[in-house]
């Protein structure tokens, strides 16, 4: 073990003890009561059996973006580290193999030899890398990229990277700009596919004839998001379907409607009810419409990102060339957001403005499309 790496595992080592007091109380928070224990504690996370191919992502999108990596494998070569409680449960639904990746200091005695670790993304830690690779694992990074924001950070801390990139074998990035600037932090054999997240565009399950009139689609709504949505609506906008994000809320949003339209001059249906467009506002209270929604619809105000939720996929509307307004919170969503042109972010009160301007605005597209297949070639070839 090098010099850097004493050093580190010891610093490692000094920030967990400092830590240990408030992972006990985070740990007794319900929402942690398994990932703490699991991450810094070892409980019900024992080690993977060796000779698999191990997958790591942080988080739910993540997790989703390589099922189809996932599916070239027999279910028994499968490992599947993750770091969230939503990337636990969405790898839950491809595989029973899923363990929330230790606390680095861990690592040493935890990870065993695996035929391969591809790791997605930014979760470039030290010790997952340097301890594969002594192991003798192949080491991957999937869907690498350098945003222009975190570019800087990068270069600040660069002697640190090259020391990552140093156990690193090869590297799939999303962009040439992203080449160019893993490069510069140490990073070789570096091979430019797109973003695989965009490897899975969306599919039209169900033909729906467009009405003659301007469709405008709030799509995957939340509390609060209606009646902002509604509020800034007025019928000479054209059609307006609304598409909450949860069924349960689908008969509070029906009586939300109801109460909206009274004293208007403003038709109202719900699809479950009347399987067509014809009224100016319809609340479409069926699951798995969406992108058949999307297909027919002109403009799309996004949900998800008016309150503080984080935003939802803007791949879905862009794929469709919509023009796509969304909410400012869009945290969980901006490396969807980097692979789109032509959207507009407003605040809540900004939003009744723009949608008075809805023809005008340029239609959203997809840029940066990615491909799966390189990946699955190397799994191929190792397997």
């Amino acid at each position: 073990m090098s010099l850097f790496s004493v050093v580190y595992y010891t610093f490692s080592t000094l920030l967990y003890l400092f830590a240990l007091p408030y992972l006990w109380v985070k740990s007794k928070n319900l929402k942690y009561k398994d990932a703490i224990p699991a991450k810094f504690f070892l409980k019900n996370n024992p080690f993977f059996a060796e000779n698999g191919i191990w997958f790591h992502c942080c988080s739910f999108g993540e997790t989703r973006a390589i099922k189809p990596l996932l599916e070239e494998l027999q279910k028994d070569d499968v490992r599947l580290s993750v770091i969230t409680n939503t990337g636990y449960e969405e790898a839950k639904k491809t595989t029973s193999n899923v363990r929330y990746l230790p606390f680095e200091i861990f690592l040493p005695f935890w990870v065993k030899r695996q035929k391969a670790l591809f790791v997605m993304e930014a979760e470039l830690w030290y010790m997952l890398f340097l301890c594969a690779k002594a192991k003798g694992s192949k080491t991957y990074l999937i869907n690498a990229r350098i945003s222009d924001k975190s570019h800087q950070s990068y270069q600040r801390f660069a002697f640190f990277y090259k020391k990552v990139f140093a156990h690193i074998d090869k590297v799939f990035a999303q962009s040439q700009k992203d080449k160019e600037r893993l490069e510069s932090l140490g990073a070789k054999n570096v091979e430019v596919i797109g973003n695989i997240k965009l490897a899975q565009l969306p599919v039209v399950t169900r033909t729906f004839e467009k009405p003659n009139a301007y469709v405008i689609t709030a799509g995957s709504t939340h509390e609060n998001e209606e009646k902002l949505i509604l509020e800034a609506y007025h019928k000479s906008m054209g059609k307006l379907i609304i598409v909450p994000r949860h069924p349960e809320r689908f008969e509070k949003v029906d009586l939300l409607i109801q109460s909206f339209i009274k004293d208007k001059t403003i038709t109202y249906n719900r699809f479950s009810h009347e399987e067509n467009f014809e009224s100016d506002i319809i609340l479409m209270d069926k699951m798995g419409e969406l992108n058949n929604i999307y297909a027919i619809s002109d403009a799309v105000i996004l949900g998800g990102a008016f309150e503080k939720i984080g935003g939802h996929n803007p791949v879905e509307p862009a794929f469709f060339n919509c023009v796509l307004i969304s909410g400012e919170h869009i945290f969980n969503q901006v490396p969807l957001f980097e692979a789109i042109e032509n959207y507009t972010l407003v605040s809540k009160e900004g939003l009744k403005k723009s949608m008075e301007y809805l023809p005008h605005l340029e239609k959203s597209k997809l840029v940066n499309i990615g491909s799966l297949e390189p990946i699955i070639k190397e799994i191929h070839a190792i397997r």
